[in-house]
């Protein structure tokens, strides 16, 4: 089966034409595609020889969506309704099941990353919230970036020829996150109800304090939507440097408020890691993925510093030249570290092969 894998990020757009094989038979790139620019993606797609299925990476599913799931028009709809809980990225996912259902009919299949945390012990899941108030509006933490923590995790035991492995699986680009994985499964993550939680990101704050925010709402003359469009667009790294939240502008500056930026990004990536690992009661092997992740070095010989007491040591040499998939273990050290591609198309593919065996309900609720 040929699948069109069509990934729409919170800043750009990758689609790939996967043969039977997971060879990339055809691709496109968009830089900064906000999913009104459509023209590109649909004469690349109507250009294709051959395409048996569609997948779409979708970012939120709700509570509805637990799997892969065929897509007709309630299904559509109810993916747009989700908007509000991802408002960076499901517009764009929508935006490209719309351009590409134009151009093809095929079955079409939405991937969700949200699936891959669904089955998160309820003590990582729940929030200390009033138990009425979680019931009545479905209130959880349902993780992201799961189609990449989901690869990374089978990914890592196929690299170390070993199952059962306990992976912190980091997720590192525009937008990043954690996941705790042990023996393929999700038992925690950084990201919360929403993509906003965790790490610190290009754009977005990661966890803070409510009572701030309660603050800057009652205090500062903020209003809702004021404190949103910060906290979304604003923050994060390029919020402390005032401007750029691109690593790469950073690793090296001699600018102060550069310098403090990557601290505060290292501090958290480091902190967050080891309470992942404190999620499963150890370690076996760390993992660098997404753009960050596979292409800074300083960045994980950084987060790596500072957690030898979980075994962690990286060979600094390998680190520097890594291309691909790469065993950046130092000798003598007891956890494992590794950086793989992001492969969220190949992940996707396997989810669009399984859907189309199976009902559209199959994974809704």
């Amino acid at each position: 089966m040929h699948v069109l894998v069509v990934n729409a990020g919170s800043s750009s757009l990758k689609v790939r034409l996967l043969d039977p094989d997971d060879e990339v038979a055809a691709h496109l790139d968009l830089d900064d595609w906000a999913g009104g620019r459509t023209d590109e993606l649909t004469d690349f797609v109507g250009g294709l020889d051959r395409v048996d299925a569609v997948g779409h990476r979708i970012v939120h599913g709700g509570a509805e969506f637990t799997g892969p799931v065929v897509v007709d028009g309630g299904v559509r709809d109810r993916i747009a309704a989700l908007s509000e809980l991802a408002p960076l990225h499901q517009p764009r996912g929508v935006a490209g099941i719309d351009a590409v259902s134009e151009v093809l009919d095929v079955p079409v299949v939405a991937c969700f990353d949200t699936a891959f945390h669904h089955d998160l012990p309820a003590a990582a899941a729940t929030y200390a919230l009033p138990r009425d108030w979680n019931r009545r509006w479905e209130l959880r933490r349902y993780g992201f970036h799961g189609l990449s923590h989901a690869y990374v995790a089978r990914r890592s035991a196929a690299m170390l020829g070993r199952d059962g492995l306990r992976v912190v699986s980091c997720h590192l680009g525009a937008g990043a996150s954690l996941a705790a994985v042990a023996a393929g499964r999700s038992v925690d993550t950084t990201m919360g109800f929403t993509p906003l939680a965790g790490l610190v990101m290009a754009t977005r704050s990661g966890t803070i304090d409510p009572g701030l925010l309660l603050w800057l709402l009652r205090h500062a003359g903020l209003d809702v939507d004021e404190l949103g469009d910060t906290l979304e667009h604003r923050s994060g790294l390029a919020g402390l440097t005032g401007g750029s939240g691109d690593v790469r502008e950073l690793v090296g500056s001699h600018d102060p408020d550069h310098s403090l930026a990557l601290d505060v990004y290292v501090h958290r990536l480091r902190r967050e890691i080891a309470s992942m690992a404190a999620a499963m009661d150890g370690l076996d092997a760390l993992v660098f993925t997404g753009g960050i992740g596979e292409h800074q070095p300083s960045v994980r010989q950084a987060a790596a510093g500072g957690l030898g007491f979980l075994g962690v040591g990286v060979d600094r040499a390998a680190n520097e030249a890594a291309d691909g998939d790469t065993n950046i273990t130092a000798a003598g050290a007891a956890t494992t570290t590794l950086v793989i591609t992001a492969r969220e198309d190949v992940e996707i593919a396997r989810q669009v092969r399984r859907a189309t065996q199976t009902t559209p309900e199959a994974h809704s609720r």
